[in-house]
């Protein structure tokens, strides 16, 4: 590891001003970042925390909506969430292990967007809000493809509004050594329909199986998906899966969460 400087503002101003500087990049958990920095892939002299500012922490309910802080670690939104949304806080609670579930943020993991993370799964299949420090992105237009986000240079991801469901799961198979999803899928139904995202399995990163989401907003049972499929072309394929066989996984987890909320 080569010499850097960590700051630890307490405010979002604050936090905002030191990331003005080209060579500072914000730092929630640190969980893909640190080991970048280690490889020498990413070198920023200034390593912005983001722990430290209140108003970033913490899972708060208004309502029928769970807002929840950039900041806050996916153990965190795993015990707090529980009482409010169920799903939401199953699926924090099946991120990587408690080491990684007490250093890892919502925010971080939103901002970095692994293809194969599952918290966009979760902002997806919600039509959850990302609240910045300058504006609300919309889940539908935050995410943009492997890696990819909305998020424009030093801007920060302050807390997201997840929409309460009325029953949700999270299903995923994960990969043993990284405890990554391999395929992840997230149902959620809500009075208007029922939403699904898929992580995991696409080359383009998360995205809602709407074929699914039509015949469970008719019956919402696992029965609900016989016959139907995904097509493998644009499915991930690695030294862990090819792309015939993610395609299968998508239906398989999403009947695993199906029946998980029902």
């Amino acid at each position: 590891m080569y010499d850097f400087n960590v700051a630890r503002p307490g405010s979002i101003d604050e936090a905002v001003k030191l990331l003005s500087d080209e060579d500072a990049q914000a730092l929630g958990g640190g969980q893909t970042l640190i080991p970048t920095m280690k490889q020498r892939l990413a070198a920023p002299e200034l390593l912005v925390s983001l722990t430290n500012i209140p108003e970033m922490q913490g899972v708060c309910r208004d309502g029928d909506t769970l807002s929840i802080g950039g900041a806050t670690p996916h153990a965190v939104v795993a015990r707090d969430a529980a009482a409010h949304f169920p799903g939401l806080a199953a699926l924090a609670g099946q991120i990587g292990d408690p080491a990684v579930r007490n250093r890892g943020t919502l925010g971080g993991s939103l901002a970095n967007n692994d293809p194969s993370a599952c918290y966009p799964a979760a902002a997806l299949g919600t039509g959850a809000t990302i609240v910045t420090n300058t504006r609300r992105i919309a889940s539908e237009d935050f995410f943009q493809g492997m890696f990819d986000t909305a998020l424009d240079e030093g801007e920060i991801i302050v807390s997201v509004d997840f929409p309460i469901a009325e029953v949700s799961a999270y299903a995923k198979f994960a990969q043993p050594a990284s405890r990554f999803a391999l395929v992840g899928a997230f149902v959620a139904r809500y009075a208007d329909g029922v939403r699904v995202a898929i992580t995991g399995a696409s080359e383009t990163g998360v995205f809602r199986w709407t074929e699914a989401e039509e015949a469970l907003s008719q019956d919402f049972s696992h029965e609900a998906l016989d016959g139907l499929s995904v097509d493998s072309d644009g499915m991930i394929g690695d030294i862990h899966g090819a792309p015939t066989y993610r395609a299968h996984l998508v239906s398989v987890m999403t009947r695993r969460a199906v029946a998980a909320a029902i």
